[in-house]
């Protein structure tokens, strides 16, 4: 009997994050540029939830895993220096990556305690 495929999905941590994405769909030039570049990054992590780097356990910032539990963390690039940070459920029969946040270069560096300049 062959291996059975693994369903995946894309979720938000919490009900905020996902209102501060349709709030972009609405927003500026710039806020909308940014949410189709998240809706893109979406896609990617539907398709392979894999896709982002993952971070090492030392880098991550201490909220979340105070606030959400995480066990693992990766990051995605998205144009113009944003970042999208998630981390990734699963069982035998779903895997899912949960959406945590999303930032620019310098609120990233920021999060996770990067001194710039």
């Amino acid at each position: 009997m062959g291996k059975i495929e693994r369903k995946r999905r894309v979720m938000f941590v919490d009900q905020n994050v996902k209102d501060a994405l349709q709030k972009l769909k609405t927003g500026t030039f710039e806020q909308k540029r940014l949410f189709d570049s998240l809706e893109e990054a979406r896609d990617k992590l539907e398709k392979n939830p894999f896709v982002g780097v993952r971070v090492q356990k030392a880098l991550w910032p201490k909220i979340y895993v105070k606030r959400y539990g995480i066990n693992n963390l990766r990051k995605m690039d998205l144009p113009e220096g944003w970042r999208i940070v998630y981390t990734i459920k699963g069982n035998e029969i779903e895997i899912v990556a949960i959406i945590l946040e999303w930032f620019s270069h310098k609120q990233y560096e920021k999060r996770f305690g990067y001194k710039s300049g």
